[in-house]
């Protein structure tokens, strides 16, 4: 695991992965093919958000958080900045496993919003991330519901994710700056803002 975090920190990520591999039996938190690899597949992949944003303050959205990634792992080492993490995961027994994780690591700066991404009271969150949601179109009513107007929102895209921010510019306005994956060739984070209805 990576050597640019506190001890504290890898300790709670180790128990992270320890409490997904518990619970991925049961529940399908992640494809068992890449349980092996944990740490560089999903800890390492989702800690690269980390390193190009320090949340100063207000909410931190993570839509359709499943096993907790990014939205575990980025509430564990941003534990001590002032910004409170929710959590959106319409599946209860997904919920029920971020509970857990919650209360097992002590992570006082996170919540989870049992409900659907959609029908969630709009967050107004400072920054927002999502992981192997939905294609980048179908995302950005989400953004647009939950953003604040001047939020940042780190979306992790697989190799397609050119296709999708145009496909996504037909009906909304946004500002995109890609950032390149470090752990899967060809994929990208991209930090989006100022997102806006094409119409308007």
């Amino acid at each position: 695991m990576t050597g640019n975090v506190s001890r504290e920190t890898m300790e709670r990520l180790a128990t992270f992965r320890d409490l997904v591999i518990r619970w991925n039996s049961r529940i399908n938190l992640v494809a068992p093919s890449t349980i092996s690899e944990f740490d560089s597949r999903h800890i390492e992949d989702c800690l690269q958000i980390s390193k190009h944003v320090s949340p100063e303050s207000g909410i931190w959205a993570d839509l359709g958080s499943g096993g907790g990634l990014p939205g575990i792992v980025l509430a564990i080492v941003f534990s001590n900045h002032p910004v409170q993490f929710r959590l959106l995961e319409s599946d209860q027994r997904k919920a029920a496993f971020l509970r857990t994780v919650i209360r097992e690591l002590t992570l006082e700066n996170t919540q989870v919003y049992n409900r659907r991404i959609e029908d969630a009271d709009p967050l107004n969150a400072a920054y927002l991330s999502a992981r192997a949601l939905a294609p980048l179109p179908r995302l950005m009513p989400y953004l647009d519901r939950h953003l604040a107007k001047y939020g940042q929102a780190w979306i992790m895209k697989g190799e397609n994710w050119r296709e999708e921010v145009e496909d996504a510019r037909h009906k909304w306005k946004f500002n995109v700056f890609p950032i390149q994956s470090t752990s899967r060739p060809g994929a990208a984070i991209l930090k989006i803002s100022e997102v806006t209805d094409a119409k308007s």
